[in-house]
């Protein structure tokens, strides 16, 4: 937010009944156009690309790091500005020591979480690259690889593809999304964004580099906390120190400190506050579990594991205390799905780590002892920003 920007929001006159104004400021898996405090970082990628500004497609590159240090942020806006300045055949900034560069580079964004399959992944590159939308019903993965492949044939066309989110239960793997691009050879580099260790996935790439994303300090994370709240809060609503103690739990977390003051901000219009208060931000971090699936995750979901999970959020302890119970909690006639199905979704969810599993002690049970499930991410923003809302 620039100085007129912040005049202006000044100039404005607080009659919003709810403290929470805009809900994409507060988002944890929202992501600005620029991000906070990831200069370092941002320059290393650049140091890897750098043969992009002659013209020449880079070495593979694996970008890895904990939840919540800005990789997404970092990566999707770096792509988006480097193909409107120097990607395509439009658009490009020159300089008196870079001439224009012989070959065609576009770069394109990958979520995996929306692409989840081979064919979508190659699928999501190739219609990147073409202005009419490439069908995807009627066409084979075969028809799609060679039609990309043909693309970048023309004129020594090359593609970087940065693939974000890659190794998660619900994402491709690192070696899956390698072999899709093998038969492209050079034309297509791969920067690809994950959690796991570089000694375990970069033998998959071509001679990797690596940049590695390490937690947020906690000056710089308040300072994401406070551009952010200044557009998603009124006006007075947390104070300073408020935000401290957010980024000192939150531990370098972005994802968890932004969800942290969302939900405080939830719990306090939920009370008629005036203020986020220290129990809203108390309740606010309690509502957030360590450690926590990002929302991001769980929001990628098919809508009727959504619904699942949201008629689960809102179940007493007592009818989550047994998987079989929280399925017959769920059913009812409103959820086009099975009782037997639900369980199924159950069990899978937790096998994917977005609910847990804890076993029940009852000294009254015969038998295998019950497992309560818990969620594993943020259920009040989750609420608000899911189809439960």
């Amino acid at each position: 937010m620039n100085i007129e920007e912040r005049i202006l929001r000044r100039q404005q006159t607080d009659h919003e009944p709810q403290l929470v104004r805009e809900s994409d400021a507060l988002n944890p898996i929202a992501h600005p156009t620029e991000p906070t405090g990831r200069g370092l970082v941002i320059e290393q990628l650049l140091d890897t690309l750098d043969p992009v500004f002659d013209g020449r497609p880079p070495s593979d590159c694996y970008v890895w790091g904990p939840k919540g240090t800005g990789k997404s942020a970092v990566i999707r806006s770096l792509f988006a500005k480097l193909d409107r300045l120097i990607g395509r055949t439009t658009g490009r900034i020159y300089t008196t020591t870079r001439t224009k560069p012989a070959a065609d580079i576009a770069f394109v964004y990958v979520d995996s979480r929306q692409a989840k399959t081979g064919f979508a992944l190659v699928h999501t590159v190739l219609n990147s690259l073409t202005s009419d939308p490439i069908p995807k019903q009627g066409v084979s993965a075969n028809t799609i690889r060679d039609r990309l492949a043909d693309r970048l044939a023309v004129d020594g066309q090359s593609v970087v593809v940065a693939v974000d989110h890659v190794g998660e239960p619900e994402t491709l793997s690192t070696a899956t999304v390698c072999e899709q691009f093998e038969r492209f050879g050079p034309s297509v580099s791969a920067v690809l964004c994950g959690h796991d260790d570089p000694e375990e996935v970069t033998d998959h790439l071509r001679e990797a580099e690596t940049v590695r994303f390490d937690p947020y300090r906690r000056h710089t994370l308040i300072e994401i906390l406070t551009t952010r709240q200044t557009d998603g809060l009124t006006r007075t609503a947390v104070t300073h120190e408020q935000l401290r103690k957010i980024a000192t739990w939150a531990d370098g977390d972005s994802h968890d400190a932004l969800a942290a003051l969302f939900s405080a901000g939830l719990i306090a219009d939920d009370n008629g506050h005036e203020q986020i208060g220290p129990d809203d931000v108390a309740a606010g971090m309690e509502a957030v579990p360590k450690p926590s699936v990002s929302l991001g995750r769980v929001l990628a979901l098919p809508e009727g594991r959504q619904q699942v999970l949201c008629r689960l959020v809102e179940l007493p302890e007592a009818d989550r205390n047994a998987v079989s119970a929280a399925a017959d909690a769920i059913a009812d006639d409103q959820l086009d799905l099975s009782r037997s199905t639900i369980e199924r979704v159950l069990y899978e969810l937790a096998e994917a780590g977005v609910i847990r599993r804890v076993k029940v002690d009852d000294p009254e049970r015969i038998g295998r002892p019950p497992s309560r499930l818990e969620p594993r991410f943020p259920t009040l923003v989750f609420r608000h920003l899911s189809v439960c809302g």
